[in-house]
């Protein structure tokens, strides 16, 4: 018969490896699943993964994709490490879109310096409330995390598609529902004249940096590190679990409402009902894919990016449908998930028989 085994010892290089083996598994399954589609898997695959980087506006553009992948990607990362199962970043992106844009149309008359940095902090707080309430229900009547986030990235999307069709729909825009255009003054800055790229990069470079600094040279990084390892053990040190979960949760929607904010004053400009293609959904693979490192969630941001990008030029210039790229993106969960599973456990086969 065979059974599962824990290894013992599981192997350091393999965690390592773990995320390039998932890539190259899923490249096997999409040459797969492209041919049984009737399309060539050898260009499906370049025009996914090579031609988003072929000039230097599609760089750009992929710059514009990794900043609210990596924000939620970091957040989550020290979420997860904490063990706390946030799966609500797209809730928490949306609700720093949805507060960050109400905001902006409060000063969309206004040249104030103090605009920008108001509409900013409008979102982070936004999305710091839409993670507050799960995690209080969690920690005053242990409900269930996972289930709680995601029923509040629903509730997120539509109060934000009421918005757009009520109270911040644009008086001037001829019944569409989007809201008026920002002012200048609420309008991220670009980083190049030729590109989109704005600072919200810049944004998510740091909170990678911000988020490898905590894990690693503080001591809150010490005992999330210590919670999420062992939890009996943690609370024997002392560490409280309220107070750890608190500050990842928070920290987590913080960097979701500045993504979310990020991309109505940067990129797009005005608030519309499709401010995320699902960024807080697709960063729980960016998390996964980086191994729970800040550090390593910019390498997998990037590659996410080149998806999206990827998936955008596959539906132009091959007529690939938009499911199959999703379907590509939870293939890699899967394999991923998969490859872990084998580093920490091994099929053991056993002779014997069991009455």
């Amino acid at each position: 018969m065979i059974r599962i085994q824990a290894r013992t010892e599981p192997s350091s290089m393999m965690k390592i490896a773990s995320p390039l083996l998932a890539i190259v598994l899923t490249l096997i399954f999409g040459g797969i699943l492209f041919s049984a589609i009737g399309k060539s898997p050898t260009q499906a695959l370049h025009v996914l993964l090579i031609a988003p980087l072929a000039d230097s506006y599609n760089i750009g553009e992929m710059f514009v994709k990794m900043g609210p992948l990596l924000l939620c990607a970091v957040g989550l990362s020290l979420c997860y490490r904490a063990n706390m199962w946030n799966i609500g970043a797209e809730g928490q992106l949306l609700a720093g879109a949805l507060g960050g844009s109400a905001m902006a149309l409060y000063f969309v008359d206004s040249e104030s310096a103090f605009a920008l940095p108001i509409t900013l902090l409008a979102g982070i707080a936004s999305g710091m409330i839409w993670a507050a309430i799960p995690t209080f229900l969690k920690l005053k009547f242990n409900s269930n995390l996972i289930l709680t986030t995601i029923m509040f990235n629903y509730i997120a999307l539509y109060l934000l598609i009421w918005a757009v069709h009520g109270p911040l729909r644009d008086p001037q825009g001829f019944g569409f529902p989007e809201s008026a255009m920002f002012s200048d003054a609420t309008l991220l800055p670009t980083l190049f004249d030729s590109s989109r790229i704005h600072l919200g990069i810049v944004f998510a470079i740091l909170s990678g940096v911000i988020g490898w600094f905590i894990l690693s040279k503080t001591h809150l990084g010490f005992q999330i590190q210590v919670f999420g390892a062992d939890e009996p053990a943690a609370r024997y040190a002392g560490f409280s679990s309220k107070k750890l979960s608190w500050l990842v949760m928070l920290f987590a929607g913080a960097l979701a409402g500045l993504a979310g904010v990020s991309e109505t004053t940067g990129p797009i400009g005005q608030l519309v009902p499709n401010v995320s293609p699902g960024y807080g959904y697709s960063a729980i693979i960016v998390a996964y894919l980086g191994r729970l490192h800040p550090i390593g969630a910019i390498l997998a941001a990037i590659f996410m990016a080149v998806l999206y990008m990827g998936g955008d030029l596959a539906q132009i210039e091959m007529g690939i449908p938009v499911a199959v790229v999703s379907m590509f993106q939870g293939v890699l969960l899967f394999f991923l998930l998969a490859c872990d599973f084998f580093i920490n456990n091994r099929l053991a086969f056993s002779n014997h028989a069991t009455n």
